[in-house]
């Protein structure tokens, strides 16, 4: 019975999984590079819990930046402590980019980031799958050196402009 069931299984259920995996950017490659990336103006709350938790404080500091009418640019995400050695929970400072003319919206601080050589790691991929896909990829290019990964890094998401497409993640770690 099982055996003639097998194709109607795949079809229901497996390919539809690796459609929306494949939609989502689960199979895009992820470029590593050593570049000269910043400087970088944000507006940031600070943030000490899980890491599965920063989307809501993401959604909070955008809120702040709706209600004082200023332009937010892409998400940044500045990781202070490394989720492997606290059982996931991390010290950040998530926000938004800011112009150098806007004005930092209450309740948020500034931050700054300057130009600096690092480890770059992009992908094409949703929000959710991007970090693990870039990570992963950055710590295959630096285990062969003897290197491992180092906090702090930096998250910079840019999203796709419209509500079907997947935006751009750029990790970077300072070399």
């Amino acid at each position: 019975m099982i055996k003639k069931q097998w194709p109607a299984f795949v079809l229901a259920f497996v390919l539809p999984l690796l459609a929306v995996f494949w939609w989502w950017g689960g199979f895009n490659s992820v470029s590593v590079a050593e570049i000269e990336a910043g400087p970088y103006r944000y507006a940031y709350v600070d943030y000490e819990g899980p890491i599965s938790n920063m989307r809501k404080t993401h959604r909070a500091a955008q809120g702040k930046f709706k209600a004082a009418q200023i332009e937010a640019g892409d998400t940044i995400s500045v990781i202070l402590s490394d989720p492997r050695a606290s059982n996931g929970k991390v010290r950040a400072q998530l926000g938004y980019i800011l112009s150098e003319t806007a004005s930092v919206p209450e309740g948020l601080q500034e931050g700054r980031i300057e130009r600096r050589p690092v480890y770059s790691a992009q992908v094409q991929a949703v929000v959710l799958l991007a970090p693990s896909k870039a990570y992963q990829a950055l710590a295959d290019v630096l285990k062969p050196r003897g290197q491992d990964l180092v906090m702090p890094t930096v998250e910079l998401y840019r999203p796709a402009g419209k509500a079907s497409g997947i935006g751009y993640f750029t990790l970077e770690m300072n070399r």
